[in-house]
Formats: C-alpha cells, structure tokens, sequence
C-alpha cells in the first residue's frame, strides 16, 4: 500500500516538473534551451519518455491555435493583396506619366511656368487685399459710419483713378445702395432703441424720483444750515442727470450712498448709441430732417401711451407710482436727449410736449381721484404727486399747475377725512352713557383733565369720589378734533406754501369738521328716538364744555403753525356757533319732547261731559302728568337758568292750550255744567303746580299767566257772570279780558240742548221763561260780537 502511494507521488511530482520544464522552453531564448532540456535526461528512468509525450500534446495544442488564428485574419490578408495589385497597376500608370514629362520640359518651358504662377499669386494677393478693403464699406454692427466714410473716399478719390475698370462701375453703382442699406439698419437700430425705452420707461423714472426723495429729505434734514447762513447750494444736478451733494451730507444720505455704489441715471439704463449713430447717418447723408421729424413723431405716440393710465389705477397706491414712474422716465429721457444731441429735440419741442403731457396728467388724476374715499390712499397721492412734481421741476419742466391741482385734491382729502370722522363721531355717541363722568380718585381726575381742558374751581375742592358734569364723550370728541388738525396738517406739508397760508388751511378744514360734520352728528343725535329728556340734558351741558373749549383748539393750531391768532387774515374757529345751535336744537327738542310727553298724558283723559256733577277731586290723568312734570324739571337743575324756565313755561303753556282746546273740540257736542265744574278742578291743579316754583327764576305769577286765558273762562261760567262780561267787554280793565267771545259762544253752543231733551237749562224754561230769554240774549250778543269782529278785520 505504502509502495503504491510513494509512486503516485513520484509521478505527479514529474508531471509538476515537466509543465515547469516547458513553461521555461516557451518563455527562454532557444540559445539557453540546452541546460533545461539536459534535466529531462537526469531524472528518473522513462521521465524523458512522458516528458516527450507532453512535448508532443503542447506542440498540438499551439497548432491548433495557429490554425485559429490563420483562418480569422485570412480574408483581411486576401483583400490587403488585392489592393496592393492595384496599386501596382497605378504605380506602373505614374511611371510612364513622369517619364514622359521628364523628357518633354526644357529650361525655357520651366521659367515660363513659373513666372505664370507667380504672377497668378501676386493676382491672388491683390484680390484679398480688395476684398478686405471692400469689407469696410460693408454695413457692419457698428461700422456705419466708417463704412460711409470709406465710400466717400472710393467714391471721390480712388475709383475715379480706376474708373476704365468694369468692377469699379458696378462699385460705383452699388455705393447708393449701400447707403440706403446702411440707413435702413440704423433705423431698425432706432426703432429697437425706442422700444427699450419703452421698457425701461419705468425703472428709470423710479430711479429719477427715489433721487429726489432722497433730494427732499436731505434739504430737510439741512434746514437749519441755510438758517444759520449757508449760501452754497445743498443740492445740484450733475453732468449725467443726477443729484449731487456739494459738501453737506447726512446719515440718511450716507446710508444710501453705502448701499448704492453709484447713482444710477438713464445713461446708466439705456444704451443711448443708436440715437447718436442714427442721428450721425442721416446727418451725414443729408438726410437729417428726415430723421428728426419721425424721432418726434414716435415719441409723441409713446408720450400717448405712457399718459394713458390704468382703469384701476385709482385703487392702490402703486397704481399711481407706476404711472407717475413711466412719466418720469420719458421726460428724463427726452431732456437728455435733449442736452445730449444738438437739434434732435429742442427746448421748445420738449415744452410743448410737457404741457400737452401736463393737461392729459391733471385730467388723469382729478378724474381718479375723485373715485377715492380713503384720506390714507389720497395722502399717499398727494406725496408721490410732490415727488413727481419735485422731480421734473429738477429737469427744467413747470409744475406750478401740479401744485394747484394739489388744492383741489386737498379739498377732495378734506371730504374723505370729514366722512371718516362722521364715523367716528357717531361711534363715539353711541357708547356714550349720557351720565356726568364719575372719578373716584385723583389719579382719574388728572387722566380725564389730560385730555380735555377743564376746570372749575367748585368742583376741584370736592372730596373724592365725586362726578364732573359733561359725559365720556365730550374728551373724546376733543381729541378726535386734534387728531383731525393733525391728519389735515399731514396734507399741508410739502406744499411750499407759508406757514400763513397752512394756518388758514388747517383753520378752515378745522371749521368745516365742526359746522358740517360735528354739527350734523349733533343734529342727528339730537332727533333720535331713543335720546329722551336726561340725554338732551347731558347733550346741552356737553356742548357748554365743548364751546368753552374752543379756545384751546385755536392755541392748540396756533403752536402747530406758528402764526398769531391777532394776524389779519387769521380765520377764526367757529366752534362757538356751532355748539350754541347744537344747544338751541337740543333745547328746542326738549320743548318738543315735553309736549308729546303732556300730549301723550293729555290722551288718557276720560271726561264724563254729561256728569251732574263733579267728583270733588282732580283727574288722574292730571296729576300723573303733574307728578311728571315735576321730577322732570328736578333734572333740569343743571342746566342754564332760562333753559330750565323757558321749558317750564313751554310746558305750562302746551298744557293749557291744549285743555283749552279739549274744551272746544268740534267733536264734543254737549257739556253739562258738572263737568265744567270738574274741569276746573284740574285747571286749579295746573295754578298751583305754576305757583309752586318747579323751576326757580320766575317773578311773581309768570308761569301762573299761562293759564289766565282758561281761567277767566271757567270763571265767566261757574259764576255765570255774563252781564259784567257783555258790559266791560273792550275795556283794558275788563274782568275777563282773555275771554275771546267767538270761544265762550262756543262753549255756550256746547250748553244748550238743541233737541230740548236732557237740556241743562229745561227747569228754567219750565219756570223761568225770565231766564230762558236772558240766556238768548246773551248768545245774540255774543254772535252780535264775533260778526263785529270779523267785519272789523
């Protein structure tokens, strides 16, 4: 077993040596094959014999290879063969060619053919250099004016020398052409020159007028320096359109200038070398005229469309600014045109063309503006309309009817602030409780004396808690004046108008918020439903306050401008008017009130006008509406003395007119004596409410006098006196004075029983015919004196 395994082992070690001995023949120069093949002999026995059987297989194996690769480059060595047959058959063609040539040329022959090829180069020379001279009269993308130049130059100096050449008549020919080629693309340069314009319209007026913003400001902020003496100017226009400091600067003016590297112009924006070189063209080719009218033509049309404004443009702020933007930017295009060309534009064309833009713009604006009811967005107007007007006048335009414009927008400024205080003011009316202002410590004293001037001594040395008379609404009405001085006030500014002149704007303005918009918020207060008698109270008292305070809105106008209330055209405040109306309308609707109040009591009386006779007390009614009237006139102790004793008096005279006219009523036909006598009963009532003084102020038996005129009434028919009556009537000392007789037949009418049933007076006609016949006489007369009466009026 061990002998079996030690042979396998030998074989396969001379296999493995074997492989290594070919590997070596393969790979080593056949020079030092020798040595390696002298191994194979000095090992083992038949080694050399398996060692040859290996050799044998290798060998096979590179045949087969060789074979392989043969077959795969066959047909590429085929074709190879086949081309260089041809080649052969070419070869022997250029052989027989060159000798022939060799033996045809002489020396003569070969100097000709050379000369002939250089005089063929020297004429390939010439042409390229014609042909790049001839490039230069070419229109190239900026070579217009050099291309004229050169054809000039051909055309009078160069080609007349060459003129007897063909090529140089048909040069002659084309130049014309040319230059009209030439101005044809330099007006298509123009026209997309204009139409960048068009574009950059707009950035360039932002640019424009944020310069004379910052313009403004910086005059502003340096006001003071010109005040103290300095007379170089703080502000110019530079070379390029722009402004420039000249030696004072402020942060503001620093902060920009470190945000902004340069001042940008329209030079900066727009490339302004398709003007020149137009404008040069057609000036050289005579034809400049031309030119000048269609430039002026165009930018009139542009002008049209720049001025005509968005249809919604009155509805936010930067529907305005864009507009105001593209006007700029024309105009600072046209001016630098203007100063940068000689007679492209003239200052008379551009002025022309400013006012015709002018009217169109005032026309604009007076018609947007108009549909504007918010003071915000007609303030934000009015600032970019000063700007815009700021920055033309920089550019030699006159905007003096901008500025009156201005007036009339300021006007139209003053109605939407007037529409947005009526509301205010209305608010403020509304959530007033109408009761005196309570304050309960010192701290709340001072925060409502902060806001509205009032003092009053009585007051001051009452302990707290205590009340100060007029209600929440009058400090808030205050300063919501002053708030309205300081919105007017905002339009005011930037005008360049006088400190006199924004006096009297802020006055009137001021003025017309108290007469018109203040005055009917009262007015409209004061007819409410709702407002009764303790409102209108508190409403009168509230406007004594604010009419006491009318002096302090003049100081307080007076501190904002600077102008004396003493100066001649120095318009005054008519507050004091207009809360004295407001008091009287007040006033005369608390007359009104009570009257209704006492119609309303007047309406409950239930008279039995037949009854024999009275109850012997007062009607309920009566002393209902008594009781009224009494604790009414307690609340009016706080008001002025001849209010309270005018609406007393008003009162008592209402009452009796209007018993007075119950008793005459075409409707009551009949009225017995009893309810007569109750009548009076309630009249009585009325005299000692009169006598009793509910409101004090009156002398003697004033108020009693109202009811004079029903008392000598009553006092005829209860003592049924009617011969003193008829005796007396027109003396100045007649007893019943008051008594008209046109009223007492009337009531004597209402006595008698026409239809002699139920009659009051039936006992006397059954025994007294006497007395019965008195009575007649009695109404004769009467009648007797009514129709003289008449006929004597």
């Amino acid at each position: 077993m061990n002998t079996t395994n030690m042979a396998e082992n030998e074989t396969l070690e001379c296999i493995t040596e074997h492989e290594r001995i070919l590997q070596e023949i393969e790979s080593t120069d056949t020079a030092c094959v020798g040595p390696t093949l002298r191994s194979v002999y000095d090992d083992q026995p038949n080694a050399h014999k398996r060692f040859m059987e290996k050799l044998d297989a290798r060998i096979r194996n590179h045949d087969r290879e060789i074979e392989k690769m043969c077959n795969f480059h066959h047909q590429g060595f085929v074709d190879a063969i086949t081309e260089l047959l041809k080649v052969r058959a070419d070869a022997e063609k250029l052989m027989v060619s060159a000798v022939s040539t060799s033996e045809g040329l002489s020396h003569q022959e070969v100097t000709a053919q050379t000369e002939e090829v250089i005089r063929c180069r020297v004429q390939q020379r010439n042409m390229a250099t014609t042909v790049e001279k001839l490039h230069l009269c070419i229109p190239g993308k900026t070579q217009y004016y050099a291309a004229l130049k050169t054809m000039e130059q051909l055309e009078n100096i160069y080609i007349p020398r060459v003129s007897q050449y063909r090529f140089c008549q048909i040069m002659a020919e084309t130049l014309p052409k040319l230059r009209e080629e030439i101005k044809e693309v330099s007006m298509s340069d123009l026209k997309d020159f204009l139409e960048s314009i068009r574009k950059h319209s707009d950035k360039i007026g932002e640019t424009a007028m944020r310069q004379a913003q910052q313009h403004r400001t910086f005059l502003s902020t340096v006001q003071k320096h010109v005040s103290a003496g300095c007379t170089k100017p703080l502000y110019s226009l530079n070379g390029r359109g722009a402004f420039q400091h000249n030696g004072l600067a402020t942060e503001d003016a620093t902060d920009e200038d470190e945000g902004d590297d340069e001042v940008l112009t329209a030079h900066d924006l727009v490339d302004f070398s398709p003007v020149y070189r137009c404008l040069h063209i057609y000036t050289v080719l005579g034809d400049r005229e031309t030119f000048e009218n269609y430039y002026r033509k165009q930018r009139k049309k542009q002008a049209r469309l720049v001025l005509q404004p968005q249809s919604n443009m009155h509805e936010t702020v930067e529907g305005y600014r864009k507009y105001f933007n593209q006007i700029v930017g024309f105009f600072v295009v046209e001016d630098h045109i203007l100063h940068a060309t000689q007679g492209l534009v003239t200052r008379v064309f551009t002025e022309e063309l400013w006012n015709m833009a002018l009217s169109k713009i005032i026309a604009v604006l007076r018609t947007h503006s108009s549909y504007c009811n918010d003071p915000d967005l007609v303030l934000e107007l009015k600032n970019l309309i000063v700007i815009f007007a700021d920055t033309l006048q920089g550019y030699g335009f006159q905007v003096n009817r901008l500025f009156d414009l201005l007036f009339e927008i300021r006007d139209q400024y003053n109605e939407t602030l007037l529409k947005k205080w009526a509301v205010v003011f209305r608010e403020i009316f509304e959530l007033d409780n109408y009761s005196p202002i309570p304050v309960e410590n010192e701290d709340e004293y001072k925060s409502v004396v902060g806001r509205f001037p009032f003092h009053d001594a009585e007051i001051e040395k009452q302990p707290f808690p205590k009340k100060l008379p007029m209600s929440q609404s009058v400090p808030q009405i205050y300063i919501q004046v002053k708030e309205f001085i300081y919105a007017s006030l905002k339009f005011s500014e930037s005008l360049h108008r006088s400190s006199t002149e924004v006096d009297d704007m802020l006055r009137k303005s001021t003025n017309l918020l108290l007469t018109r918009t203040l005055s009917g918020c009262l007015h409209n207060l004061i007819r409410k439903p709702h407002i009764g008698l303790t409102e209108l109270v508190q409403i009168i008292i509230n406007t004594t306050h604010l009419e006491q305070a009318c002096k302090y809105l003049e100081e307080f106008i007076t501190n904002i401008t600077n102008v004396s209330p003493e100066t001649v055209h120095t318009t005054r405040l008519y507050g004091l008017s207009t809360f004295k109306d407001a008091r009287h309308a007040a006033e005369g609707e608390i007359y009104t009130k009570l009257n209704q109040k006492i119609d309303e009591f007047i309406q409950l009386a239930d008279y039995e006008w037949g009854m024999a006779e009275s109850d012997g007390r007062a009607s309920g009614y009566l002393m209902d509406l008594i009781n009224f009237l009494r604790s009414t006139f307690q609340v009016f102790t706080h008001l002025p003395g001849k209010v309270a004793q005018t609406a007393c008096m008003s009162a008592c005279k209402h009452l009796a007119t209007s018993l007075m006219q119950m008793l005459l009523d075409t409707e009551l036909k009949q009225i017995s004596m009893g309810a007569i006598q109750q009548f009076n009963l309630d009249v009585i009532q009325c005299e000692l409410f009169a006598s009793s003084e509910p409101v004090p102020g009156f002398q003697g038996d004033t108020l009693q006098l109202a009811f004079i005129d029903l008392r000598q009434l009553l006092d005829l028919f209860m003592v049924w006196d009617w011969s003193t009556y008829l005796a007396d009537y027109g003396q100045p000392t007649c007893k019943y004075l008051r008594v008209n007789p046109s009223t007492a037949l009337a009531l004597l009418e209402k006595m008698k029983d026409t239809s002699k049933k139920n009659n009051l007076f039936s006992q006397f006609r059954k025994n007294d015919r006497d007395k019965q016949k008195l009575i007649e006489t009695v109404v004769k007369q009467l009648r007797s004196l009514v129709n003289g009466m008449s006929q004597h009026s």
